[in-house]
């Protein structure tokens, strides 16, 4: 077909890409393009259409690879090679056309992003030997068919087919499979094939090059494949011999010449598993490996190849590490997974982690997986302490919180000034990010409650039963296992979350907003200090690598649960992100308090004052005021309306409370609405009955408060208000881990699984059951069996000092 058919209706102005609908213009050959325009691509380039918006600059100096994933968004230029076993359905006959359709879509996204993309692909010799394999069925003699039967047709013997005969039947339609692809996207491909001559013979590669980089011009997308009809057979272990020796034996020494000929930026490898392994897929010990180094071959253990192709893993390393070391990243990963192949390619140019990403950069540190094992194997020897010894690593942290009061504040006095410098902190969140003296003196003196309440937490027989005589079984308090706590601007966060996953002996990984990258080093210095005394240093751990959340939330090997702290778009995100593990913790804060007819007046504006203005950004203040219609037009409305307005309390009226307004505040958008500032909603209700059913319909089961004189009416809404806190002539703010006694808290649950509320020592523990016996078996309880069961309680002894 006509390229110029395919091309896109585009016009480009310097710096930008306009993409024009169809119907709006006539379309407008790229071929046309002044050759002045490939030169655009080194600019910031933004697409006008369903493609998502680039603005980082996609060009730099090539010859050195990508140290970090998060840097591959730049990367401009891109090889993606596809393996046999990605581009061929399971019976290697024939293409697997929805995979490779969704491969042509996000290639096209990228390219129309202003990256120049390239596919090496397999897949000739599957498409041809499905062709040859129907036309010598169709070419059998009907008096064969006839004479073999209907019933042994299906079974008829198909001759052996030659390799080089099915990829000279097979490559002519593989091409025009893809052009009919990237057609749909308006976008031009062209197919190269190449020997291993290619590459050797100078003249040949200069030519080989230029045309590349013609077609690139030209925003077309090369389409390259080993030219299978006539290529020689390949001689064993001659690749990669060199840095400037590598011969075309499969497509995976292919890609990485090409991606080193055309110094290109990025090489994505697709395979048919998720990456490299440490040892063979499926073993029973075999983990993913996120970060490859050079000269870690050794920790490598190779499987065989895959179902079809040439190459293997073995191959697929040698050919990344060649491509790296001339200054090509590259990521290996599963282009064949059903619920990630419609975006691997987009994902990992978005730097998520997704296969094995090749760096030769290695970090200082260990890995964020090191750390989730260091953390693991560290918890379990902390949980195998005496509680004693738990509660005296949590006083010492207690006390180096006020012995190291000054480094401390030294280091947060950095994170204030930087954040200032930056101005990309909003006030509340700065108050929220800096430290004082008598913060310091607040959190000792909470952890030093932990550490008391702490006696008796792990290993706490809550329930003893006798199943039968000499059987008897324990239920006990365990640690839950490797906790993530990802939280924002609050360095005092860290010692209490470490305090509290102390005495409940779990392994912990923090991970803390870069605005508090000082205080949290100290802060995790100290910790690790206090932890050394018992030797549990590795216990608790803080993750300082590049890690996005979004990566950390896929751990579900190494983490048992996540709890967020912070904003509720935060929480939102990392329930959406998290793959397989628990996250604990609230998506909004929306606390409502009703006032009542029977409500003292002394108590109103007094709890509503501390309710909104105490700390108005906090999760537990409130949001929503629910008056009862007979308070409109009272003293008691007047003075409630006179005090917020004295505090600066900005006022939306809800639908009905605007109804009974000549000039009305701001009528409110939502009543599902955090505001999180000083602005609140007041809404009308007639009954204690319709305040609840306005609580359940738009409250996030947080914090909800009722203000009466009324005992009856109190209970009745203590006991029908189906929140985490309900509370009774009390401000919200009292929803707290450290008011209510626990020393403090990780996080506010409004789930109804586990803990609710604010979550202390007991909402990390879960438990497990122990069964004690004597040449038990069940056949001995079966009906003709010796014995029976029980099933007597059994007095529970406070305190287990096993």
């Amino acid at each position: 077909m006509s390229c110029r058919a395919a091309l896109s209706p585009l016009v480009r102005s310097p710096g930008w890409c306009f993409v024009l609908p169809p119907h709006g213009i006539a379309a407008i050959s790229r071929l046309y393009l002044p050759h002045h325009t490939h030169s655009l691509r080194n600019e910031s380039i933004r697409c006008w259409s369903n493609i998502p918006f680039i603005t980082m600059p996609l060009s730099r100096a090539h010859g050195k690879s990508f140290a970090h994933r998060s840097e591959l968004k730049h990367a401009k230029r891109i090889v993606v090679k596809l393996g046999s076993a990605v581009v061929t359905r399971g019976d290697e006959c024939g293409l697997a056309l929805g995979r490779l359709a969704s491969i042509v879509e996000q290639v096209s996204v990228l390219q129309n992003q202003g990256r120049e993309m390239m596919i090496v692909t397999s897949g000739a010799v599957a498409f041809g030997k499905q062709r040859l394999r129907h036309e010598i069925l169709l070419s059998q003699s009907v008096r064969q068919a006839l004479h073999s039967g209907q019933s042994q047709l299906k079974d008829m013997a198909i001759p052996v087919l030659e390799a080089r005969a099915c990829a000279a039947a097979g490559q002519s339609g593989l091409m025009a499979l893809y052009e009919a692809m990237f057609t749909q996207y308006s976008i031009c491909a062209a197919q190269i094939l190449v020997t291993n001559l290619d590459f050797h013979d100078e003249q040949k590669r200069r030519n080989l090059n230029g045309t590349l980089h013609e077609l690139l011009r030209m925003n077309i997308v090369p389409i390259i494949n080993t030219n299978d009809a006539v290529v020689p057979p390949p001689e064993p272990n001659s690749d990669l011999q060199g840095v400037n020796v590598i011969s075309v034996k499969d497509n995976d020494s292919l890609a990485a010449r090409l991606a080193v000929e055309m110094k290109t930026d990025l090489l994505i490898v697709l395979s048919d598993v998720e990456g490299l392994f440490n040892s063979p897929p499926g073993s029973d010990d075999a983990k993913l490996i996120d970060i490859f180094y050079p000269g870690d071959q050794q920790s490598v253990t190779f499987g065989t190849k895959s179902r079809v192709g040439m190459g293997g893993m073995e191959a697929k390393v040698k050919a990344a590490l060649w491509a790296l070391q001339g200054g090509t990243s590259v990521v290996i990963a599963n282009g064949t997974h059903p619920k990630i192949s419609g975006h691997v390619i987009t994902d990992i140019v978005e730097g998520k982690k997704v296969g094995t990403f090749f760096s030769e950069v290695k970090p200082a540190g260990p890995t964020v997986e090191q750390q989730g094992e260091m953390s693991r194997a560290g918890g379990r020897t902390l949980a195998a302490l005496q509680p004693e010894q738990r509660a005296e690593i949590i006083y010492r942290l207690a006390d180096l919180l006020t012995d190291q009061r000054e480094e401390i504040l030294l280091a947060n006095k950095k994170d204030l000034e930087e954040a200032e410098n930056k101005g990309r902190l909003a006030l509340p969140l700065l108050k929220r990010l800096s430290l004082s003296t008598s913060k310091l003196n607040s959190l000792a003196i909470g952890l030093r409650q932990i550490a008391a309440s702490s006696q008796d937490s792990v290993g706490r027989i809550i329930r003893r039963t006798r199943i039968a005589k000499d059987l008897e079984l324990e239920q006990v308090t365990v640690p839950i296992g490797v906790l993530l706590v990802i939280f924002e601007s609050r360095p005092d966060c860290l010692p209490q979350v470490s305090a509290l996953a102390i005495a409940s002996g779990n392994g912990l990984l923090l991970k803390g907003g870069k605005e508090a990258a000082y205080s949290n080093q100290i802060l995790h210095h100290l910790t690790q200090e206090a932890l050394s005394i018992h030797g549990v240093k590795d216990a608790v751990q803080l993750v300082n690598t590049r890690e996005e959340v979004e990566d950390l939330c896929r751990l579900d090997k190494l983490i048992d649960l996540i709890i967020p702290r912070g904003s509720s778009q935060l929480v939102r995100n990392i329930q959406k992100a998290a793959k397989g593990i628990p996250v604990m913790g609230h998506s909004e804060g929306i606390c409502h308090v009703y006032v009542d007819t029977d409500a003292s007046v002394e108590k109103v504006t007094r709890i509503i004052r501390d309710s909104k203005c105490e700390y108005p950004a906090a999760c537990n203040a409130v949001e929503t005021l629910l008056i009862h219609r007979d308070l409109l037009r009272t003293p008691l409305f007047d003075q409630i309306i006179d005090m917020l307005r004295v505090e600066q309390v900005k006022i939306h009226a809800g639908p009905k409370f605007a109804s009974y307004l000549t000039f009305s505040p701001s009528e409110v958008k939502s009543l599902r609405t955090e505001y999180g500032d000083l602005e609140c909603c007041i809404e009308v209700v007639d009954s204690v009955q319709e305040a609840v059913e306005h609580i359940h319909k738009y409250g996030s089961s947080h914090t909800d408060v009722i203000i009466t004189e009324n005992e009856k009416t109190a209970e009745f809404f203590l006991q029908h208000v189906d929140s985490a806190c309900v509370f009774w002539n009390a401000s919200t703010r009292f929803s707290d881990g450290y008011r209510f006694g626990l020393g403090a808290e990780v996080g506010i649950s409004t789930s109804r699984i586990h803990a609710r509320g604010p979550v202390g020592i007991e909402g990390l523990l879960t438990t497990k059951w122990l069964l004690r016996g004597d040449n038990h078996v069940v056949s001995d309880f079966s009906e003709h069996g010796s014995m029976k069961y029980l099933h007597e309680s059994l007095p529970v002894p406070h305190r287990n000092t096993s």
